[in-house]
């Protein structure tokens, strides 16, 4: 039988190319987006739908997070790998930026990744067997830039989630992040000249961006038995960034 993964935030960007290493290694795919309607139906019409299911939800909101989860092991009889990549990054000035958009970032991040973990752990929990991997970034780690503060907090906060979920759910599941470094994403990059690209990439000691493929092949690795020992980490995939 083929394992199922769900990924959030799979439209496009990252998600998107997780969707598509996943669907490669033989996976069925719950692929979740929220706002991405025309690029996640585009999924359906490349690879059918005997191995893949689109299903819109906000994962701030709990009940539409259960929903899914429900709908999911409905349609696909049980979930093996959690994909916690939805996210939003509201960029601004420091005396730009305010209370809501540090909530609004925080509800998708973190409580977002909090409430699919809670109802696909307690899934994968009583089937004693499940792979959870969180999407962090360096940002919440050592690399920071005041106008994605909220961003860069609520990695962090995926940093500490991603160790409490694991204690929590062992001996059963192995939960760990993904911390990409510099990627270029169409959202990463789209107010980026070839200038400041160049900066940062002279950064990073393979002297280059990271492609969204780079990140779903770590996520590939983490998904299958292959990474069975692996459990509890915050992994960093960023080229070698060192700061220039």
């Amino acid at each position: 039988m083929k394992k199922v993964a769900l990924v959030t935030g799979g439209a496009r960007g990252i998600g998107r190319a997780v969707v598509e290493r996943l669907l490669k290694d033989g996976f069925r795919v719950v692929c979740n987006y929220n706002t991405s309607f025309m690029a996640a139906n585009e999924l359906i019409n490349k690879y059918g739908t005997d191995n893949i299911l689109v299903l819109k939800a906000d994962v701030s909101n709990e009940a539409e997070v259960k929903r899914m989860v429900e709908e999911a092991i409905n349609t696909f009889g049980q979930i093996d790998v959690l994909v916690n990549n939805a996210a939003v990054s509201l960029d601004s000035l420091f005396q730009d930026k305010s209370v809501e958009s540090f909530r609004k970032t925080f509800d998708v991040n973190v409580i977002g990744t909090y409430l699919v973990s809670k109802y696909v752990g307690e899934h994968m929990y009583n089937r004693k067997s499940g792979k959870i991997i969180n999407l962090s970034s360096t940002n919440g780690i050592n690399t920071y830039y005041p106008m994605c503060m909220e961003y860069d907090a609520s990695k962090s906060a995926i940093n500490s989630l991603t160790h409490n979920l694991a204690i929590q759910f062992a001996p059963y599941i192995t939960v760990n992040a993904v911390a990409p470094g510099f990627i270029k994403t169409e959202s990463e990059i789209k107010d980026m000249d070839e200038e400041f690209i160049r900066e940062e990439e002279n950064k990073i000691l393979v002297n280059r961006a990271g492609e969204e493929e780079d990140v779903a092949d770590l996520i590939s690795f983490l998904a299958s038995n292959q990474s069975d020992y692996i459990n509890n980490q915050i992994i960093r995939i960023d080229g070698g960034m060192y700061g220039g």
